[in-house]
């Protein structure tokens, strides 16, 4: 029995860490969907996209 109240004392002080720790920024409202959903923007392409290689017999030919 002793087992489950430390287990549970565990449990709570994890918790309230990481509410402590995450402030205002804890989003607890669950699956958004809509104008309230927030997505990231994907990353811009930066680099050209890599040349086709070589086929492999001509590879092989040297």
């Amino acid at each position: 029995m002793w087992k489950i109240a430390v287990g549970f004392a565990l449990f709570a002080a994890l918790s309230i860490f990481v509410i402590l720790k995450a402030g205002d920024k804890a989003d607890m409202g669950g699956e958004k969907h809509g104008a309230d959903a927030v997505h990231a923007p994907e990353p811009a392409a930066s680099a050209p996209a890599a040349a086709p290689m070589a086929p492999a017999s001509a590879a092989s030919a040297s």
